[in-house]
């Protein structure tokens, strides 16, 4: 009986979602001499897919431009699936939330560099994300009112 109420958190699996290299100005545009303005988002998202297993990603959109014009864009969405059971409600979306994507943004960081590198640029190095304390304003901006779907953050 104790097995059956035993708290259950485990990585099932890892897995790249989807991935997008798009250059649309190639190849005049490499020939710009100009520093690029890089816009990097952010976005989480989970979801249920059988009892006690949950399907986590987390999504890095980054768009470079000169100018007005697109150099390139990626787009990289890392997913985990996890398997949590006997754990108290309260304590769910906080392993939802904050742990699983901390587990999952690594390989993100990872594989946004290698793409970038991969297609002929400097390696773009995604920064340390505190996922606490996108949960914490996430959950205070919910209890004010606004729209608590999601955590989605710009960096520029």
């Amino acid at each position: 009986m104790a097995e059956e109420s035993t708290p259950v958190f485990q990585i099932q699996r890892m897995y790249l979602k989807d991935l997008s290299l798009e250059q649309p100005n190639s190849p005049q545009i490499l020939l710009e001499q100009q520093q690029p303005q890089v816009d990097i988002n952010l976005g989480m998202g989970a979801s249920g897919i059988a009892d006690g297993v949950y399907e986590v990603t987390v999504t890095a959109t980054v768009t470079t431009k000169v100018g007005d014009k697109v150099l390139f864009l990626v787009e990289a969405k890392q997913a985990g699936i996890f398997e949590i059971r006997n754990v108290p409600e309260e304590q769910m979306q906080g392993l939802i939330s904050i742990v699983c994507p901390q587990m999952i943004y690594p390989y993100l960081r990872a594989i946004v560099s290698d793409i970038c590198t991969r297609a002929g640029f400097p390696p773009i190095l995604l920064t340390e994300v505190n996922f606490q304390a996108m949960f914490e304003a996430q959950q205070a901006q919910a209890a004010q009112g606004g729209n608590g779907s999601g955590i989605i953050t710009s960096i520029n």
